[in-house]
């Protein structure tokens, strides 16, 4: 896509330098066939956005240059996982494209625990909050590249043009939010496959995509998996409300605003005994303590702003 106006420092602000167009390859490089990137783009414990990438238009335009520049990394994926050969390295490079557009629309990214996740041996649950659409396109750069992962995510993001190619190509597992009870055995025995097959599973079990953080919408349906598998759980705390949610019939195409800092942090892992509400109430404290740090309310409501309707929730 030519994209001259909505251009970060240096090149496009939708991939690396030196990349080209698919999975970061260029014409003479062969095609990715391992499940995980080739290399950690982003190799130490954590990750700031570097100062001077936002393009002077984009930075002016967020919302209208990030979006085109979104349906354009959507489009071409999409079309490649389509034909059936698309990699955890391909859907690496993609999460990155979509976090450079981001930051060369002005927002500020910030990563911190990274390592964790390379020190935590076999698959492991993501047990995160859950705030927009920004966390399902960009978590993946940060743990895909070190273990092999997916989502929990609801049965029609399969119905979304291209993106439904990209997301089938991961194995996710499917709920349909109607039947508690069904959707419980879709986790709990679906998660438990992929455990067992070395996949790691990431899961907001917020009932709704929201600023604000309460208890009683944090279920423990991460700690049940968790359990049951035998596998540790990494608390991820998040604030990604830089990308805000429409009140129109799509609710992902909300303002993109760069005054937001976006933050991820991963914890040190936790391991399930007994009936796990101890480990349950750290992932919660955990996420918590830094919604606190980034001046999140738990009791915050973001001017009402709700945001439902997409994403991996239980």
């Amino acid at each position: 896509m030519s994209d001259s106006k909505c251009t970060g420092a240096g090149g496009s602000g939708l991939l690396p330098e030196g990349t080209g167009e698919v999975g970061g390859r260029t014409s003479a490089e062969p095609p990715r066939t391992s499940p995980l990137s080739p290399s950690l783009p982003f190799p130490g414990d954590g990750y700031d956005t570097p100062e001077g990438v936002a393009g002077p238009i984009a930075g002016r335009f967020p919302t209208f240059c990030f979006f085109a520049k979104l349906i354009e990394i959507i489009r071409r994926n999409g079309s490649q996982a389509a034909t059936g050969v698309y990699s955890g390295g391909d859907w690496s490079q993609a999460s990155l494209d979509v976090l450079r557009a981001l930051e060369s629309c002005g927002l500020r990214i910030h990563t911190r625990g990274m390592d964790v996740i390379s020190r935590t041996d076999g698959p492991c649950l993501f047990i995160g909050n859950h705030m927009s659409t920004l966390e399902t396109f960009v978590l993946p750069i940060f743990i895909q590249p070190r273990k092999d992962v997916t989502f929990v995510v609801k049965q029609n993001l399969l119905q979304y043009p291209w993106f439904k190619h990209v997301l089938a190509s991961r194995d996710p597992i499917t709920v349909g939010r109607l039947n508690p009870r069904e959707d419980l055995t879709a986790v709990l025995d679906g998660g438990l496959q992929r455990l067992k097959n070395g996949r790691s599973i990431i899961i907001f079990p917020q009932s709704t995509r929201n600023v604000a953080l309460n208890p009683e919408h944090f279920n423990s349906i991460g700690i049940k998996l968790a359990k049951r598998a035998g596998v540790p759980v990494i608390p991820v705390a998040l604030r990604t409300d830089a990308w805000g949610t429409s009140h129109g019939p799509i609710k992902d195409l909300g303002w993109i605003r760069p005054d937001y800092p976006v933050h991820f942090a991963f914890g040190e892992p936790i391991y399930v005994q007994g009936n796990g509400k101890a480990e349950h109430a750290k992932v919660y404290n955990f996420i918590e303590s830094y919604l606190k740090e980034w001046n999140i309310s738990a009791s915050s409501s973001n001017n009402g702003e709700d945001t439902h309707g997409h994403g991996t929730h239980v």
